[in-house]
């Protein structure tokens, strides 16, 4: 019989599959990267007598979270766009200070500031959208966390790329040189319908095919976004996007707030996923996604936060608490219950970016991607239903400890593979870089 190398034993278990169930007293046995086995404490110690032991009494211990979309360079313009619409935030604020400050150095500093904060608030996997994703995923393969790249695409130039074929040439690279790392992944990024061309989507669908990744996009974000896309192309967008070979089962809209029932019909028809990020397009006021009528049309949707400079924060476990609340607005209190809005932020994820064979639950054989979650505190007690403090009452500032393949890198909140004395005293010099040239 296989052994384990260590039994983590916790108050609560919530291993997401199946669905709704919590285990008391129960562990979890990992070997190297793997989980092993789960079972009650005193069957799993028996099992496993030579397994290193670590209790944790007052914890659930959970599958880690999966940010399904953000961009996480952008925490160095975290705040710097506050309180405008999406068109003006973008076109008057954010595309014209990428194009004076985005450069590998930014990506490098922003990035390693967003994993630090992904990883104290539980986030052990991100689908990541920015220039220089190289530089990205070689910060994630350092601090090990679970990454995918977004292989980004525009028609315009940028600081990264000259116009679709230098994206698409430095795409193709950045996948050759991740293709076997066993944490980060890619996925082509085409921006949104309106910044890029049939042609270039046309090249993306030919290229996805062959290499076999997702494609993760911002689609129909806002009513304008959709009515501007119709007069311009005489079509709605996912109707564009399907035409030109896109939309499957590794299709990834993110935003849907426009999701009327022939968008849903097309979604679902294709079994492509939606990744919903409330907060963002609550702040940029963009609107509302009828998240329950996508649910219920058999679409999966995962959870984001986008990035920092729209949100303006990663915190995810307060990103599924607005999702579930809003969704129970729009749609009445059993619109999206707690053991579904937790679905949604792990196991949900991990199938809209492919990794659900990988990490999303806690299942034997699957990656050990695991989070404990300290529930005995002010905040959170009594604790009568543990899925309803995990998404109504619980703080990022309660996730303890973090592991990764097996590896822990947050212990009792301890970063053990980032330097955060580093990565602050680099954002602080950022910030204050940023705003003395703003002001000059």
């Amino acid at each position: 019989m296989p052994g384990a190398d260590l039994l983590i034993e916790a108050r609560w278990i919530v291993p997401v599959e199946p669905s709704r169930q919590v285990l008391e007293d129960h562990a979890v046995a990992l070997r190297g990267a793997r989980i092993q086995a789960l079972g009650p404490v005193e069957a799993m110690r028996a099992r496993f007598p030579q397994a290193r032991r670590l209790r944790l009494e007052r914890h659930a211990l959970l599958p880690g979270l999966v940010n399904a979309h953000t961009h996480l360079a952008m925490n160095l313009l975290r705040g710097y766009a506050d309180d405008l619409p999406l068109q003006s935030w973008l076109t008057e604020r954010i595309w014209p200070a990428e194009t004076r400050w985005v450069s590998e150095e930014f990506v490098r500093d922003g990035t390693r500031l967003a994993l630090t904060e992904s990883l104290r608030g539980g986030v052990t996997c991100v689908n990541d959208m920015y220039f220089y994703p190289e530089v990205t995923g070689q910060v994630a393969r350092q601090a090990g966390m679970r990454a995918v790249l977004g292989l980004i695409v525009l028609d315009f130039p940028t600081a990264y790329a000259s116009g679709p074929e230098e994206y698409l040439a430095k795409a193709v690279a950045v996948h050759d040189a991740f293709r076997d790392d066993p944490l980060v992944g890619t996925a082509f990024a085409p921006h949104a319908p309106y910044t890029v061309s049939d042609r270039a989507l046309e090249r993306i669908a030919t290229y996805q095919a062959e290499l076999d990744i997702p494609i993760h996009m911002h689609v129909n974000e806002t009513a304008a976004e959709v009515r501007e896309h119709l007069q311009r192309h005489g079509e709605r967008p996912l109707e564009r996007l399907d035409r030109l070979g896109l939309l499957g089962p590794q299709f990834i809209a993110v935003h849907m707030v426009v999701a009327e029932a022939a968008d849903r019909e097309r979604l679902a028809a294709r079994s492509a996923h939606v990744v919903h990020c409330p907060e963002s397009n609550l702040k940029l006021g963009s609107g509302l996604c009828p998240v329950a009528e996508i649910l219920g049309a058999g679409i999966n949707v995962a959870i984001g936060t986008d990035g920092a400079a729209s949100n303006n924060d990663l915190d995810l476990l307060g990103e599924t608490r607005t999702a579930a609340l809003l969704a129970k607005g729009l749609a009445g209190a059993r619109a999206l219950p707690a053991a579904r809005a937790l679905e949604m932020a792990t196991l949900g994820g991990a199938r809209a970016l492919g990794l659900a064979e990988e990490t999303g639950s806690l299942v034997p054989g699957k990656s050990a991607d695991l989070i404990a979650v300290d529930l005995e505190t002010p905040e959170t007690l009594p604790c009568y239903d543990v899925l309803g403090q995990l998404v109504y009452a619980v703080s990022r500032r309660q996730v303890s400890d973090v592991w990764v393949a097996g590896r822990r890198l947050l212990e009792d909140r301890r970063l053990t593979t980032i330097d955060l004395d580093d990565t602050l005293e680099r954002a602080v010099w950022w910030q204050q870089r940023i705003a003395r040239e703003t002001n000059t």
